[in-house]
């Protein structure tokens, strides 16, 4: 990890010459073994010609042609879809080595297609790495010595129980040595907000991790005085933050509140800088925003989507992958003067949905939450709760095939009720939807939480 962190420093340093240089050796090595070691990018790629390789040579691929393909995608035979299926099926075996050697993250399929993501030791080293780029940018001398003092605790405020990315590295990190299962610590997005609350207040932690929707609420309570949190860095990730949400973040923690994009493929592609710029590790990931028909989108345009090549990972090759965000590429160098290419993401977007419990008291439940309760359901593909009315949830569902569609509806809705009897709310009607899970009519993209459409302010448990 020390080499490739230096080599990441000297990559930073040598500007966009240096980025491209690394970028294409990594890319042929990259293609060479996928045609090597993959039965489909060997039959993806029969056509090509020898030589140097250009990204635009190479034919894109989705989530659901890789997935119906899995074990012919993979690179080490012994990793098959029914193996993996299996261990993912076991939550106590989240952030575990996959046969002792992979870290395993399933992704929610909020763009259609669930997916299942080995990552190997060198690609997770890699990873790691990644955190030096990070505090270069990020930290001054008197951040360090605050993280010092407060022994760099690290909370992630996740969502659990299904081997989801951020509990999944989380406890894959917590199990590399004893100082890290005492200083690194998951917190379910899941449970009620005061049990939250009361679990951060303890552990004070010096480093945040958090979904933008959740970091919210805990900044509302921070301002009633129920949380004193004092982090040094608040990584926002997993949605994208609207402009009220990070104005309020903003304005409880200041300077400590950083956007990370990240993804199931590749963690971390991407971090913010002070001039509100995401900037790609882009000597180890190759990001192209494209259009519809995938012809390259301009640079200072918003694309359709955005093709994501992983340089770095041999077991299972992403490469020219639709990763179905829309992005927008700065067209200059960004003023913070990094070289790394800048853009900024519109990802999940989810609704926050609020209730009020019978004595009146208000409750707001978070999209990510809602959304691995259904995920880790067994028997559903793809599932959406929308918000019909101000006691009332509608759910959809996409079922695998074979899959009874009787039993999983008393399971989802019986983990869903009891998810919100939690949370005190017994009186929140969940109603069945006959319908599949429907994209949004602008993104395209599948919101697994979706609140009215429009309603008067203040009505529906607003406040």
């Amino acid at each position: 990890m020390a080499g490739l962190a230096v080599d990441l420093v000297r990559a930073q340093r040598g500007g966009a010459a240096a980025l491209a240089h690394r970028r294409a050796d990594r890319l042929d090595a990259l293609v060479d073994c996928a045609r090597s070691r993959s039965a489909f990018y060997r039959r993806h790629y029969s056509g090509l010609a020898p030589g140097r390789v250009r990204p635009e040579q190479l034919p894109p691929v989705t989530k659901p042609e890789l997935m119906a393909r899995f074990d012919e995608w993979v690179g080490d035979p012994a990793v098959t879809r029914a193996v993996v299926e299996a261990f993912v099926a076991d939550p106590a075996r989240v952030g575990q080595p996959l046969l002792g050697r992979y870290l395993v993250c399933a992704s929610s399929g909020t763009t259609g297609e669930p997916g299942l993501f080995v990552h190997d030791r060198s690609a997770m080293a890699v990873y790691r790495a990644f955190s030096v780029r990070a505090d270069l940018m990020w930290l001054t001398a008197g951040d360090w010595v605050s993280l010092a003092r407060r022994g760099f605790r690290w909370a992630a405020v996740v969502g659990t129980g299904g081997h989801f990315g951020g509990e999944a590295w989380m406890e894959h990190e917590r199990r590399r040595s004893m100082w890290r299962r005492h200083t690194y610590r998951v917190f379910s997005v899941q449970q009620p907000l005061p049990a939250l609350v009361e679990a951060l207040e303890d552990f004070d932690p010096a480093i945040v991790t958090c979904y933008p929707s959740a970091a919210a609420l805990l900044a509302e309570q921070q301002a009633a005085g129920r949380l004193h949190l004092r982090p040094a860095v608040f990584e926002t990730g997993g949605e994208s933050t609207t402009p009220a949400v990070r104005g309020l973040l903003d304005a409880t923690w200041g300077r400590a509140v950083r956007d990370v994009y990240a993804a199931s493929e590749f963690d971390p592609l991407a971090f913010g800088c002070d001039e509100g710029w995401l900037h790609v590790n882009s000597d180890w990931a190759v990001l192209e925003p494209v259009e519809a028909d995938r012809t390259p989108t301009p640079r200072g345009a918003t694309s359709s989507s955005v093709l994501l090549t992983n340089l770095a990972n041999r077991v299972q090759p992403i490469i020219r992958y639709d990763l179905g965000d829309s992005v927008l590429e700065r067209p200059d160098p960004c003023p913070c003067g990094s070289p790394l290419q800048a853009i900024r993401v519109a990802g999940r977007r989810d609704d926050l949905l609020a209730f009020r419990t019978s004595g009146s008291e208000q409750v707001v439940l978070v999209p990510l939450a809602l959304a691995s309760v259904m995920e880790t359901t067994p028997g559903v593909r793809r599932s959406q709760l929308v918000r019909t009315g101000p006691d009332t949830l509608r759910l959809r569902l996409e079922l695998l095939p074979g899959i009874d569609p009787e039993t999983v509806w008393r399971q989802a809705t019986g983990r869903l009720r009891d998810h919100l009897a939690r949370h005190g709310l017994h009186g929140v009607q969940v109603e069945r939807g006959t319908e599949p899970p429907e994209p949004g009519a602008r993104s395209g993209k599948f919101h697994q939480v979706v609140g009215a459409p429009s309603r008067p302010p203040g009505s529906w448990g607003d406040g």
